[in-house]
């Protein structure tokens, strides 16, 4: 018999945390919120459960578009 197939599911949360311009990446140390008024409470151990649902710095990060060239000319 074959095991069956766990779903992970990934809370809205969390789902939330990694979309936010203030999410500091695992490149640059701990996973966690960098902003000023959030990093000194919660620290790096980091629970988006606790922190993102109701969070009122919530910024969506977007990504740069791209420029053309014509961006550039004077």
């Amino acid at each position: 018999m074959s095991d069956p197939v766990e779903s992970t599911a990934i809370s809205e949360a969390v789902i939330k945390f990694k979309s936010c311009r203030w999410r500091r990446p695992p490149e640059d140390g701990p996973e966690c919120c960098g902003h000023r008024d959030v990093l000194p409470i919660a620290g790096t151990s980091f629970s988006p459960e606790a922190w993102c649902p109701d969070c009122a710095f919530f910024k969506l990060r977007r990504t740069p578009k791209k420029r053309s060239p014509d961006d550039y000319r004077y």
